[in-house]
């Protein structure tokens, strides 16, 4: 099972605030390098702040452009993992172990999402397609 944990996003990290505390980077490198000896770590990265992203919002079968501002922090994403768990419950517990995202004086939030598998569709020749694909780019890796 594959989970992204998202650190959401604060008005610091939305204003370009880079983390000041050499404490909070060494707890966050321990961290993803438990991960990373644990086999469960895919990847990981922190965002640009949303003021330099766009977004493409889609209705009526056309695309639009939409440039920042976006909505408040807390509905954005700063940083996230890809891990590759047995259970949500070994996920929730990965993400419990995270250190404060922002540090331990700072509130912090980070959501976790179970990835949709190919497995989790029903059959069908676009599916197929798809598995297809997801093999051939596997081999390129």
């Amino acid at each position: 099972m594959r989970f992204m944990m998202m650190v959401r996003a604060t008005k610091d990290s939305e204003a370009g605030v880079m983390p000041a505390d050499d404490s909070l980077m060494a707890a966050m490198t321990k961290y993803n390098e438990e991960m990373a000896k644990a086999g469960i770590l895919l990847e990981g990265a922190g965002l640009q702040p949303s003021s330099k992203g766009t977004r493409i919002r889609f209705s009526g079968g056309k695309a639009t452009i939409v440039e920042w501002p976006f909505a408040e922090p807390r509905e954005l994403i700063a940083g996230y993992w890809l891990i590759q768990v047995k259970s949500k419950e070994e996920a929730i517990d990965w993400a419990r172990r995270c250190p404060a995202p922002f540090g331990a004086e700072k509130e912090g939030e980070i959501e976790l999402r179970q990835l949709l598998e190919l497995e989790d569709f029903e059959p069908s020749p676009a599916i197929d397609d798809l598995r297809r694909l997801e093999n051939e780019l596997a081999k390129k890796k």
